[in-house]
């Protein structure tokens, strides 16, 4: 992979970004109907940059959503890491029916991008993402979806296809979205990592802050 195009593209992504909006869903009504001191569990089910690619395990985001939780005196709401490096969409379900037994509440759902880099098929990582919400769903966990975005590497056939799938589910299923996990990151070399995809210590806390003030209106 060429470092420089996924730089340059990623710039262009995020000013593409600056024009979206999330995604409007009304807060779920599990997150409404629990009271607000019951356990409410959140499962990250995601990749490298779920997992903490390169960092400490305190480091990861889901680890520092966890710490944002507990300084708000949220200590009612638990975190599950369950990010795997590599992992593609094909694990998610797999991975969903193991995590199930903790009885999650909700799910934020974090694959594709490693299927986007392998440049494999669009309609099979699709398919992939809907059978993991499908399960979710079918078990009572609320989902959150996290976009994705990669380089121009295979085309701009693909790239398009791939970014359009994230809000594609979210409309079919009317869930939340996270336009792009890696905003106000990727690109930006002092935030991220040698490799230039995997976000440094600085750059996580962002991407944690993110995706903390995202998850708030989700949560009981």
């Amino acid at each position: 992979m060429n470092k420089n195009n996924f730089r340059k593209f990623f710039t262009t992504a995020f000013l593409s970004l600056g024009c979206l909006a999330m995604t409007p869903v009304t807060p779920s009504l599990m997150a409404q109907q629990t009271p607000a001191n019951d356990p409410f569990t959140i499962v990250f089910l995601g990749d490298s940059l779920t997992e903490g690619y390169g960092l400490e395990e305190a480091e990861s985001f889901p680890s520092l959503v966890g710490e944002k939780l507990k300084a708000d005196n949220l200590d009612n709401v638990s975190i599950i890491n369950a990010g795997i490096s590599g992992s593609t969409s094909a694990s998610g379900l797999g991975r969903l029916q193991w995590y199930i037994r903790s009885q999650p509440d909700l799910m934020i759902l974090a694959l594709g991008a490693n299927d986007g880099l392998r440049g494999l098929s669009v309609e099979e990582m699709k398919s992939n993402l809907s059978k993991t919400i499908d399960y979710a769903i079918a078990n009572d966990v609320e989902v959150i979806l996290t976009g994705m975005q990669i380089p121009p590497n295979y085309g701009a056939e693909y790239t398009e296809a791939f970014a359009n799938v994230f809000p594609e589910l979210a409309k079919q299923y009317d869930i939340p979205l996270l336009p792009f996990l890696l905003q106000d990151v990727a690109a930006i070399p002092e935030l991220n990592q040698a490799d230039g995809i995997h976000p440094n210590a600085e750059g996580t806390r962002i991407v944690a802050e993110t995706v903390y003030q995202f998850l708030l209106s989700y949560l009981p």
